[in-house]
Formats: structure tokens, sequence, C-alpha cells
């Protein structure tokens, strides 16, 4: 049976949290070295990404460097030497998002297609796939029969999915509000995050539908319940999205997520974690205690729900109970699980009130201010003081086990994953004056753990048995450990280095264009473009090489990206996340409700103009 190994992707803001996500069971990490990361706040030296390369890869887990943002001309060069020292850092792969990448002087390193790609139909993955991507990494607003699809167009191809986070409201990658706002472009790792601004909802007539609502802020996705089927659709790593997030975030998540995936490899035996080792002891996780603003599937299923996080653009964490009586300085609740210095968050008639818990009397949470908190008002904790010592002082530790066998002449270890190592033993030992005691001696000795390894002696099969100092097979036990991470790294750098040369470029003037063999296909449908006609600003396109990539692809031109030169025309925002179905003013689903068309979004000076394609489903936001 060829097994499938399934991959736990965790992210990391900085070194320790990705060794943390490891830990946790975490499969692989992705992170932000120096530069070109989609989140401008998250880089790293190159020497930290050495450091967390070198713990993960004694679990043969793996290390994914974003270079996820469009790059300018004059970047190119100082964009390939990073690469080539994250490669030297022993980063295991890149995720991209400009094509002009693939045609830089680049180390023999795997690509990955980031979400930025907006990789969302069969022909678009076909496209990537056809210029030697190793992975995609799909957009989220995706339902499983169009990843079924995309497998079924790329079958060679890995396919990586979010299953856990916060969503943009935008196909990723296509989003120009906030360049158009503020100049901070999403696409160079400088968003606003102006989906999670407050707005006014108006229509033609000036009529407000909604005032002060965050109308553009979707729930954050949570897929626990549905990897078994994004494992059958075809996806072999599952995402948690958070570079931004701090340590206890990324711990409860991969190990509520490894928790998950071990429940599913021990049904099907043809599905395999991707790394090695388990973890033993630590906390019990709870998806509900971290970081979220209400948790949804989104369109996995193919339909369309209620996706927006009402009230609050922050975390709102897990739900515990309501108010039952209020004074000046005081709440009854009917939650009997608080404590001192909890965070919690009252959803009043009026909006969020959050505050922290001074004093817990049994039911009774003494506060600072009381104002806007009625009866009826449910609470929610964000901070749970408990669980975050439990998160910090109760880590799980990962082991690699080994089995140990001491024959006549050496002995032997071999891990779980098959690595086998042989030490020669002392040739003047003398035989020992109680043979069972000596075995057990042996078997004691070599029973140990040393670093992340965990020994047990299995055999021991001397006849006569001699007799070893403890200290002998303590430093041999150790000198095991060496070679047994000495040869698995080892492999790590030859599977690197077995990439080959460039492997995943397209070769300058050769990439296959629309229509030539399977793999074949044009870029998503852009706006006002077609196949073979003109790769508009939402190629974002922002350097000569990735013009290259998309003349021959069969592109008969190509617009600059949007942040080189910004179109008084452009589609802001496109997204299958709707307004009017938020607001009951679906006309499929209320065709009695009419309003006033075009509609608005007001915040502060600006005015954003909202278009429904409603044969598509889709939403776009435009200027006005």
């Amino acid at each position: 049976m060829q097994l499938k190994r399934l991959e736990l992707l965790a992210p990391a803001k900085t070194c320790d949290i990705g060794i943390a996500a490891i830990d946790c069971g975490a499969d692989a990490v992705y992170i932000a070295g120096p530069g070109f990361g989609a989140r401008v706040a998250a880089g790293n030296p190159v020497s930290e990404i050495a450091r967390l390369c070198a713990y993960a890869h004694k679990f043969s887990a793996r290390i994914y460097t974003t270079v996820n943002t469009i790059v300018f001309e004059n970047e190119l060069a100082e964009v390939e030497k990073m690469i080539w020292e994250m490669y030297e850092a022993g980063v295991d792969a890149l995720i991209v998002q400009d094509l002009g990448i693939t045609r830089l002087n680049l180390p023999p390193i795997e690509l990955h297609a980031s979400t930025q790609c907006a990789i969302r139909t069969s022909q678009q993955a076909a496209a990537l796939a056809s210029l030697g991507f190793k992975r995609l990494i799909l957009e989220r607003q995706l339902s499983l029969e169009q990843i079924r699809a995309i497998r079924d167009a790329i079958p060679g191809t890995e396919l990586e999915f979010f299953v856990h986070g916060a969503i943009c409201v935008c196909y990723s990658g296509n989003c120009y509000l906030s360049q158009y706002l503020t100049g901070r472009s999403a696409n160079r790792g400088a968003c606003i995050q102006a989906c999670r601004s407050f707005y006014d909802v108006v229509d033609s007539d000036g009529r407000v539908l909604a005032r002060e609502k965050s109308i553009l802020s979707p729930k954050d996705y949570r897929l626990d319940n549905r990897l078994e089927e994004l494992a059958d659709a075809g996806i072999c790593s599952f995402k948690i999205e958070g570079r931004l997030k701090n340590d206890s975030y990324v711990k409860n998540l991969c190990r509520h997520y490894r928790g998950c995936l071990d429940e599913l490899f021990s049904r099907r035996p043809e599905y395999a974690p991707a790394s090695s080792g388990t973890q033993e002891g630590g906390f019990t996780p709870n998806p509900d205690a971290t970081f979220n603003r209400g948790y949804t599937e989104f369109f996995i299923d193919g339909r369309r729900e209620a996706w927006n996080s009402l009230e609050s653009t922050k975390s709102l964490g897990e739900y515990i109970g309501t108010v039952q009586k209020v004074d000046k300085t005081s709440v009854l609740t009917d939650a009997r699980s608080l404590s001192n210095g909890d965070g919690l968050v009252f959803v009043t008639g009026n909006g969020i009130v959050g505050m922290r818990a001074d004093v817990v009397t049994v039911s009774r949470v003494t506060v600072k201010d009381t104002a806007g908190i009625a009866p009826g008002d449910k609470i929610y904790r964000n901070y749970n003081i408990k669980f975050e010592r439990q998160l910090q002082n109760d880590m799980p530790r990962r082991k690699i086990d080994v089995g140990v066998e001491f024959g006549q002449d050496e002995v032997r270890a071999t891990d779980v994953d098959g690595f086998c190592v042989t030490l020669p033993l002392p040739q003047n030992a003398p035989v020992a004056d109680k043979q069972e005691a000596a075995a057990d001696n042996i078997r004691r000795n070599l029973g140990k753990r040393t670093d992340h390894f965990d020994f047990r002696c299995e055999a021991v099969a001397q006849a006569p048995v001699r007799f070893y100092p403890a200290a002998t097979l303590n430093a041999l036990r150790r000198e095991l450990a060496e070679k047994l991470t000495e040869g698995r790294l080892a492999a790590i750098s030859a599977h690197r280095s077995g990439i080959g040369p460039n492997k995943g470029r397209i070769p300058e003037k050769t990439a296959q264009k629309p229509g030539i063999g399977p793999q074949s296909g044009p870029l998503p449908q852009q706006a006002g473009g077609s196949q073979c006609g003109t790769a508009t600003y939402t190629a974002n396109c922002a350097n000569h090489l990735a013009r290259g990539v998309l003349l021959d692809m069969g592109y008969s031109q190509v617009e600059d990206a949007y942040e080189i030169a910004p179109k008084p025309d452009a589609e802001l925002m496109r997204s299958r996340y709707c307004v009017k179905y938020e607001l009951g003013l679906c006309p499929k689903l209320h065709p009695a409700t009419k309003v006033k068309e075009p509609l608005y979004l007001l915040n502060g000076g600006n005015r954003l103009r909202l278009q429904f394609d409603c044969k598509n489903c889709e939403m776009i936001v435009t200027l006005p």
C-alpha cells in the first residue's frame, strides 16, 4: 500500500514559535526571512532561520520561507541573494507569489505557489504546475468539489489548503483596497486590514442600511472536522494561518490539529504523518480558548452562509455564559470557571465591551466599570489565565522511538523510520558473574532518553553476557544518538541537493503556452482579460521576468501591477463574500426586498462602490 503523507503546517512569527510548533506536532513551519514576506512585521534574520531548520530537521520536519510579495525591478538581485541565503540556512522550500522568481538563478529548492496567486480554477492550477511549482496553495474560498477538480487536473502536484485562522474577504493576491486607501500594498506585505474597519452601508438614495458595522470582516476558518474529506479530495498539507499570532495560539492549534490528524491515521492506514516523532505529555488543547472571531467553514460545502464576524473584528474567544445581574462594580454570571485576571468580552445591545476580571468569587466578577452591560448579555473569555499558564509551563515533549539490539560484537539502533546505525562493542569486557543482572544493566542503561530519542533495548543477544560499566553503556547510547542524528540530517541534505539545479524553474523562452499539452492553461480569468489576450493588473506583474513568463504563457499584452500603475476603473476587491447576503438583501433568497443600487461603503471620507455579479455569486468593490 502506497502511503500518502499528510502534513500539518504551522505559522511562526519567530524561530522560537517555530520550535514550539514542532514540539506540539507540526510537520512543517512557514516563516519569513529578512524580507519579501507578505507580513512585513514578521521578518527574521538568516541566523534564526538556520537555527529553526537545524531543530526541525531532527524530526524530518520541514521549513518553508515566505517570499510571497510582488518584486519590483530594482529588487530582483536582492531577492535572489536572499533566496540563496535561505537555501544555505537549510530551508526546504520557498512560498512564492511573483512569477518572475521562477526565472532567477535559483538554488535546487522547491517552489510552492502562494495563496497570493489566487489559485481557484483548474486552468490556473495547471498553468502554475507547468512552471514547475512542486505545490500549489489554494485559495481559501473554494469548495470540496472545486478542490477535487483541481486535483484531477494536476495529479502530480501537491495541494495545500488553509484549515484554520483568519480569512481574507477578498480573493488572496487580488485585493488593492489597502493600496488605494493608504499606498500600503497587501501584495507587498503592508496590508492595513481595511476589511476589519467599520463602515456605513448606504443605497443610492442615501438610505443607511447598516451603520458602523464591520461589514467586510469574516469569521475565522475552522475545518478540524473536515480533514478527512480534504485529504480524500487531494489535500496533502493542512495549513494554520497566523504568522503574526503569538506562541500560545500556535501551540494550542498545533496540538489540537495534531490530535485530529493522529485520530485520522488510526482509522485510515493509507495516510501517515509527514514527519517523525510523537508527543508525550503536555497541556490539553482547546481551540475555543485561543484567538478567534467566531468560526466558519466558509464555502467548503459549496453553499453560502452568514460569514460576518458581527460586532467584533478582534478575538471573542470562548463562550462561557450570560449576565444574570449587574451593579456598579460587579457582574453576576452563570459561568463557573472564571479566574482572577481572565479577559472578558460582553456582547451587548450596543456592541462589544471588553475588560479584565479583577476578582472572581464563585459566579460574581468584580470589574472596574459595568457601563453598557445588561442582564442577558452573552459573555466570552478571550484570555484564560489558567490555560495560558498551562501553555507556557506544560509543553509536550516530542520524541523519536529507537529500538536497540545488543549483539555479540556490536550494538545496533534502529529508529521508527528505519534509520539504522551500529557501533562495535569493547572487546576487553569480562564475562559477567551474574548473567541476568548484567543483561538488566545493559537494558537499563541503553533504554534511556538522549536528546530527542527514546531508546528501548529490545534484545540482549550475547552469550555469555559480558559486564560493561554504566559509563561505557551511556557513552554508547550517546554516540548512537549522534550517529542517528547525523544519518537523518544527511538524508535530508541528500534529498535537498537531489532536487537538481534550478529544479522548478522554467527555462528562459521555453514556457509552455496555453493549449499545448495536458498541463497547459491560462492564468485565472483576469478582469477585462482572456486567454491569449491581456494579462491585466490582477496578474500582479512588477518586473520584466514576470512579464516574460506571462508573455510565454500566451498573453499578447501584460499590464503593470496596480502598485506601479493604479487604474481608475480597477476592481479593488472581488469575493464570494456578499454584503447584500449578510444584510438579508440577497435577491435570490429575498426577491421581495428591494434596495436602490448601487450600494456604497462609507468610512470617514472614503466612499467605495459595491457591485454584485449574481450569476457567479460574487461581490466586487470598486471606486465610486
